[in-house]
């Protein structure tokens, strides 16, 4: 079969690519609906030394990682639980938060994932908040940890932690939009390929070789080759 015989086969039963390619998003955006939301809150912290030279500066690109380890532990969970009152162990909360650093820019993310129903607006809401208050009180624990450790040195060789911005949050999970055109994606192509491999078994008389090589090709999907 040559590329001419490919696209007769595919305006032919185009019908049938369409259909399938609609009843894939149809049932990726039902999947979608049916899973609960995931939202997360982002909360970035600026590691800035007291002084611009060279020696802080380093120090502090070398110290930023040890910090990230610092909020990234069950401690600073237990923490941000007791102080929030949450219904949950230290290592559940850990594992709903990711932690990122950017040494060039001297930033500490922390982001805290947490399932919130849209059914109740005012639930939603809530959630919502309180997703922002977690992300903001484990932050801010490093805020207050080098506040403390300020005191002990001179004003010159302290590094201090200052949130950038507000927690902000958004939508993490699920991606409806992107699930609905994988979803038409995939059931053209299923449908594209089952199509020209059915055409490739309904043409007749003795094929040529590559005729014989498609259907081949579609013998190993599954269907039974013509000899």
């Amino acid at each position: 079969m040559n590329l001419m015989d490919y696209i007769r086969i595919a305006l032919r039963r185009g019908w049938i690519v369409i259909l399938t390619a609609v009843l894939a998003a149809a049932a990726a955006f039902i999947l979608s609906q049916a899973q609960t939301p995931v939202y997360r809150s982002t909360y970035r912290l600026f590691i800035q030394p007291a002084r611009n030279d060279l020696g802080l500066t380093e120090a502090t690109t070398r110290l930023i990682r040890g910090y990230e380890s610092w909020l990234n532990s069950d401690l600073r969970a237990a923490d941000v639980i007791d102080a929030l009152q949450l219904d949950m162990m230290p290592a559940e909360l850990r594992g709903n938060a990711h932690f990122n650093t950017d040494t060039s820019r001297l930033i500490i993310e922390l982001q805290v994932d947490q399932p919130c129903h849209e059914g109740n607006p005012d639930e939603l809401q809530a959630c919502l908040a309180q997703l922002n208050n977690i992300a903001s009180t484990w932050g801010n624990l490093l805020v207050e940890w080098r506040n403390a450790e300020n005191q002990k040195v001179r004003r010159e060789d302290q590094i201090n932690a200052i949130p950038t911005d507000i927690p902000q949050v958004g939508k993490e999970s699920p991606k409806t939009a992107i699930n609905v055109i994988a979803g038409a994606i995939l059931g053209a192509l299923a449908g594209g390929g089952d199509r020209v491999c059915a055409g490739v078994r309904a043409g007749g008389g003795d094929p040529p070789r590559r005729g014989r090589g498609a259907r081949a090709r579609c013998a190993g999907a599954g269907a039974d080759p013509r000899r």
